[in-house]
């Protein structure tokens, strides 16, 4: 029978993690059936409007020294170029709640048009957000998302719902069906990442999974050397744990690397999100079968022209409007001003070597 101890932190970020799904909050008039197209200052969407040249388009991942944001911000930058706006790129050393805080303020200081940001925190940025769009900015979230109160829209990796389902069925299929697992996380607050527990534990109720267990949920808080003492420590503690979902690109990597040099390889099974170039040795010596992602650098693509429609007010961010993202095609914003790149990639020996990020 599923049973479930998720490890410190997570029940204090799920509910911030929820709002990924479309809780409803106040502050912010979405469309309805009466209003589509309605902003918080009560104007339309002009699909026609023409994108001022020169917006000043900045990005604030979690963390600057993130391989993965690194490769992201690249496709950012190339939107930005297209739409010939000015591109920055500020952020934190380290991934913690209120370190982005500073870098908002400054960006809106410096009359950032658009401020584009993964958040370590979804509160603890709100305050400072909030501010920047009364300056004038329009605020998009990538990645990880803020409170919906104090952004206009996030641009989503893929599904929570087809993440969650995705990493669940690719550790269910590796272990056979049955067996301890644990899940080896980014940071406690991360709103992706809580959400994407929360699913994955939900997912595990389906009777198909019913002989699997989790027992543990640790977190490396995206660093190298910290995630990999966490995996570490999951096989010392969990002596027949026969498998670990990291939903993290710096954890699974970390993960993959300990494994592979220990007893463990072969036996453990590992899989979450990674990167083709972070991930191809694991799976090319055996340690990973398999694993899942996006590709960061159309997320940060996408970021950039949601931003410059917004702040030229082809869209609002209503439910329901319609817009062109350069190179990526046609998109619709979702409840609760949420745009869905696409589904998740899973990558394994056969495919790997196709891509290159």
């Amino acid at each position: 029978m599923f049973r479930s101890r998720l490890g410190r932190g997570l029940a204090a970020g799920a509910a911030a993690g929820l709002l990924l799904l479309g809780t409803a909050c106040g502050g912010t008039t979405r469309g309805d059936a009466d209003g589509a197209g309605e902003q918080k200052g009560g104007g339309k969407a002009d699909p026609d409007a023409k994108i001022p040249e020169g917006l000043k388009i900045s990005y604030l991942p979690k963390q600057l020294n993130n391989p993965y944001f690194t490769y992201a911000n690249s496709g950012g930058e190339e939107a930005v170029e297209e739409l010939k706006g000015e591109y920055k790129e500020v952020g934190p050393s380290e991934a913690t709640a209120s370190s982005q805080v500073s870098y908002i303020n400054t960006l809106s200081q410096q009359g950032s048009d658009v401020i584009v940001i993964a958040a370590n925190d979804p509160n603890a940025v709100c305050s400072a957000l909030g501010q920047a769009q009364q300056a004038g900015a329009k605020i998009v979230t990538y990645d990880s998302d803020a409170d919906p109160e104090c952004r206009d829209i996030f641009i989503n990796q893929a599904s929570a719902k087809g993440i969650a389902e995705t990493q669940i069925k690719l550790i269910a299929d590796q272990i056979g069906g049955k067996g301890e697992i644990a899940f080896l996380s980014a940071t406690p607050n991360a709103t992706n990442q809580n959400t994407w527990l929360e699913l994955m534990e939900k997912e595990l109720e389906k009777d198909e999974y019913k002989d699997i267990e989790v027992v543990d949920t640790v977190y490396g808080n995206d660093d190298d050397q910290k995630s990999f003492q966490e995996m570490q420590g999951l096989l010392q503690s969990h002596p027949d744990l026969k498998g670990v979902v990291s939903p993290t690109t710096v954890g699974v990597a970390a993960a993959a690397r300990y494994l592979s040099d220990s007893e463990y390889k072969g036996d453990v099974k590992l899989t979450g999100l990674g990167t083709p170039n972070q991930m191809r040795e694991y799976v090319d010596n055996g340690t990973v079968e398999s694993f899942a992602l996006w590709d960061p650098k159309d997320l940060s693509y996408l970021a950039a022209h949601v931003g410059a429609s917004l702040q030229a007010g082809r869209i609002t961010g209503a439910e329901g409007e319609e817009f062109t993202a350069g190179r990526l095609g046609d998109y619709e914003v979702g409840a609760e001003g949420e745009v869905v790149l696409g589904p998740p990639t899973v990558f394994d020996a056969k495919n790997i070597d196709e891509y290159d990020f």
